[in-house]
């Protein structure tokens, strides 16, 4: 998806278009805050200083913050190990009290950013960019496979 994305120009990259997130700048860095929030949340720390798009003036900037969580991320789930089951305790946005298994969690995240990758597609269609390649999960595993 962010390969897809380099092609705008920084108007286009920002330009309001009425979807769940103003912009593709808008919802790239939800799905990024999202997977932020939940690293967060497993490692049982408050979600305080949130990213916000402000922060995020252009793709290479996003990409830099992806790339750093992606190395935190991965460390998370290797010291996890096999123990995907385990609950995790946490606080919704809203502050309410909660509790998930992990791999609930891990699913949530995953198709969450399926949905909004699919915004920034159609976004991106809407901008008269072509999209990015297929994103679906069975093609990620015959291309990994490969």
């Amino acid at each position: 998806m962010l390969d897809a994305v380099t092609v705008l120009a920084p108007e286009q990259f920002t330009r309001g278009l009425a979807n769940s997130f103003p912009s593709v700048r808008d919802t790239i860095v939800h799905i990024y805050f999202a997977e932020w929030v939940w690293h967060r949340r497993w490692l049982g720390q408050p979600a305080t200083n949130r990213p916000t798009p402000d922060q995020f003036p252009d793709l290479a900037s996003i990409r830099g913050a992806w790339r750093e969580h992606e190395t935190l991320l991965r460390g998370f789930v290797d010291r996890l190990g096999e123990d995907v089951n385990r609950p995790f305790a946490y606080r919704s946005l809203a502050g309410e009290p909660a509790s998930s298994p992990f791999s609930q969690m891990l699913q949530h995240v995953v198709n969450h950013a399926s949905y909004h990758r699919g915004q920034v597609t159609t976004m991106l269609r809407q901008l008269g960019v072509e999209p990015p390649k297929s994103q679906d999960l069975i093609a990620f595993y015959r291309e990994r496979s490969a």
